[in-house]
């Protein structure tokens, strides 16, 4: 009887201190699952510490550690790419280096699979031991707001942390935009997925290396790649402050005439008019954000480049 293979797919950005220690926790996980075969996949994103010469060195180790290697850095939502092409298993599952992910969880998910049917089953936690009462508060808020945008499903406290059959992989990498949202093609693609929640421990070594300017430039991905409604915004408004900028001429007219004072007033009219003129500059902005996506987009430049691979060596 052919054995299931389980791909557990860790993009790396300068995690030196980390890949050993979730290679071991794995390994463990794996003694519990003997039914079931391994493979791990590391993902290097151009590196510069040693990062890949751990990979290297646990390979030599366990024929069962692949590793892929970017010519620079290309972007944890590329190596999500990668690893997904690059792994062979009957199911896929995401997770991170630094432990935040526990391989534990794993034969929980692999439960609800086998056992009940689902396509996915995925993890999600809105208590993060690494996040400050502000950023989990404005997290939650992101979730909802890019839910009602995108009008996908996003699960507050979702992670990239899932376990997939190789139906939900195939249908993933169908998606080859170069512009990368992965939590809005997970709900894309649909398919019937299980939600477990955890608490998300601490960091186990090393420092995030996703910065508030990432994590901003992240949520705007994800609004520009899923929705074109702040298009449509910019557009109603538009027609809004026409509407309005007529009402006011006219008031002003007719003021003049009864009036005969047209000088007063001033103030509020250039309030007005800085008010509408930063309008504008902020939603040519945001055209412009949508063009520069359509730009990437039409060069059809590589997702990733790979430098090497565990075949190199």
């Amino acid at each position: 009887m052919k054995r299931d293979k389980i791909s557990i797919i860790i993009p790396c950005y300068n995690e030196e201190e980390c890949i050993e220690k979730i290679y071991n926790e794995i390994d463990k996980v794996s003694k519990k699952m003997k039914d079931q075969d391994f493979e791990i996949v590391y993902v290097n994103d151009g590196s510069k510490d040693n990062s890949l010469e751990e990979m290297k060195k646990l390979h030599k180790k366990d024929d069962r550690v692949r590793f892929v290697s970017f010519s620079k850095n290309f972007g944890k939502e590329a190596g999500l790419r990668a690893g997904l092409e690059y792994c062979t298993g009957d199911y896929a599952t995401y997770m991170d280096v630094d432990l935040q992910d526990p391989p534990e969880l794993l034969i929980e998910m692999y439960k609800g699979i086998k056992e009940e049917g689902y396509d996915c089953v995925a993890a999600c936690s809105d208590v993060h031991k690494d996040y400050s009462l502000i950023r989990r508060g404005l997290t939650k808020v992101w979730y909802k707001l890019i839910g009602k945008i995108s009008g996908s499903q996003q699960v507050p406290g979702a992670r990239d942390y899932r376990l997939m059959t190789r139906r939900m992989v195939d249908a993933l990498l169908e998606i080859t935009e170069y512009n990368r949202y992965i939590k809005g093609f997970f709900s894309y693609v649909g398919f019937n997925v299980k939600w477990i929640e955890y608490e998300i421990p601490e960091r186990d070594a090393g420092t995030s290396k996703f910065t508030l300017s990432k994590l901003i430039k992240y949520a705007a991905e994800g609004i520009v790649s899923f929705s074109t409604k702040p298009l449509v915004i910019a557009a109603y408004l538009g027609v809004f402050f026409c509407i309005v900028s007529i009402v006011y001429m006219l008031f002003i007219l007719i003021r003049t005439l009864i009036v005969g004072n047209g000088v007063s007033g001033w103030p509020s009219l250039v309030c007005l008019i800085t008010f509408i003129g930063g309008l504008q500059l902020f939603f040519l902005g945001v055209i412009g954000l949508y063009l520069s996506k359509i730009y990437l987009e039409v060069k059809g430049r590589p997702i990733y480049i790979v430098k090497e691979t565990e075949k190199d060596m």
